[in-house]
Order: structure tokens, then sequence, then C-alpha cells
């Protein structure tokens, strides 16, 4: 008999011993309306409503930056509208714009063109011939920005010889699509005996003096700087505009 008394006290007593420092205590995480867990946390925790309760539940304020949100597969955000539309138009834009800024800024070479000559003064000198040539040329470009002649550097050559040479330093401004002149000037001298009695003998009807005139052409456009190489052949009138007893001072070299 003692001993069934001794088992109805043992069923009675706690398992646990009871320590309120050391007391879990478990909160519903949802309202009435949705399906509860508990979910352990201390005493005096302060709630915020649970976001994906509908409003019915609360989840404890420090576990409120540890959401998850699980958005399903078919939902709209997912899919935006007129994705592949949105890409082909920029896609599309970004070609285009491309392509405009090449074509415009593709460097195309500009036209040098002798317009002839523009004047001469010769002198006769014993057996040598100082003619003095100035030239006009034609520039055009054809870019759709403006370019600077910066430098022209000419040779005249007689029967193959280098007869005279000169370098000139220019600020000329061309704008796009634009052609203008530019005049420059070499002096040369020939000491040829053939070409001599052809200037100074009245008897010889014809009095031309064939010079071959190479140039090159300095510009620069957009920081860049490139060269034009041109020639021409000139004939000059050796008789016109003569001075048989001494050369000119323009005419010292």
């Amino acid at each position: 008999m003692s001993s069934l008394q001794n088992l109805l006290e043992d069923e009675n007593k706690f398992i646990l011993t009871p320590d309120d420092s050391k007391s879990v205590s478990y909160f519903s995480t949802c309202g009435r309306k949705s399906s509860c867990s508990c979910v352990p946390h201390p005493r005096g925790t302060s709630f915020v409503t649970c976001p994906t309760c509908q409003g019915s539940g609360e989840i404890p304020r420090e576990l409120e930056k540890q959401l998850v949100a699980l958005i399903p597969y078919g939902d709209q955000r997912l899919k935006p509208r007129r994705t592949k539309l949105f890409v082909s138009l920029a896609v599309l834009i970004s070609l285009v714009t491309t392509s405009f800024l090449f074509f415009v800024l593709y460097p195309r070479s500009i036209s040098v063109q002798p317009a002839g000559l523009n004047s001469s003064l010769v002198a006769l000198d014993k057996d040598e011939i100082y003619i003095n040539v100035s030239n006009i040329l034609n520039i055009s470009n054809t870019n759709y920005y403006p370019i600077t002649v910066t430098q022209i550097t000419i040779e005249a050559l007689h029967v193959s010889l280098v007869v005279g040479q000169v370098s000139l330093s220019s600020l000329l401004h061309i704008g796009p699509f634009t052609t203008q002149q530019m005049v420059y000037t070499v002096s040369t001298k020939i000491k040829e005996e053939s070409t001599y009695k052809i200037c100074s003998w009245e008897k010889i009807k014809i009095h031309h003096v064939v010079l071959h005139i190479q140039a090159i052409l300095t510009y620069s456009y957009l920081g860049h700087s490139e060269q034009k190489p041109f020639e021409n052949y000139e004939y000059v009138d050796c008789r016109g505009n003569t001075s048989l007893t001494s050369r000119p001072a323009s005419l010292l070299t």
C-alpha cells in the first residue's frame, strides 16, 4: 500500500524544476485566421505586425530584419511587360548612334588643286635666271568638321634639278564642305645655258621655262595632323616683266 502511495506522489512531481530566470515563454506567431506556430522568445520582447500573415499575426521585433520574402514563380513582377521591346530599342538606338558618329567623324582626304600661276617676276644676270613665281591653290575640305592648314613645303625643279625651295607656315582655317584659295610664292635660280638663251635672245619667239612644282601641304583636324602631297607643271614666260640689267631685291637668294 505504501509503494502505491509513493508511486502516485512521484507522478505529481515536476520533471523540471521551475526557474523564473531561465524559463522561456512560447507565443503564437499568427492570428486566428491563419495556422499557428510557436516560436520561443524571451519575456519583455516587443512585437510588430507580421507582413506575411495578412496583418493577423505578430513577430518579435528582433526578427523583423531576418524575414525572407517568397514570390511565386508565376508572379507578374517576375515577368516585366515589353522587356524584349525595350532591349531591342536600346540596342537599335546604340547601333544608330555609333554608326552616325562613325560616319561624321570618319576622316576624309582633302582636295588640293593648283589653280595656276598668279604672277611672275623674272630677272637676268649674266648667265643666271632668277624667277619669282606666285601660285594659287584651291583647297577643298570634304569633312564634317573644320581643318587648319599649318604649313606648306615647296620644291621647284627645272630639268630634274632643284632650283628653288621654300617652307611657309600658315594658319588657314577651312570650314566643313568649304573651298578656299591659298597663295604661295617660291623663288628660283636657274643656271642653264640653253634656258638662258631662250630667255635672253630676242630672235626666239617662245620664251617659256618649265617648272616642276612638288609640294607637301600639312593640315590638322581634331587634334590630328596629316600631310597631302601634290605637284604641278608651270610654264613661265621669262621675257614678260623681265629685267635685263639687275635682279630685283626680292629675287636675292
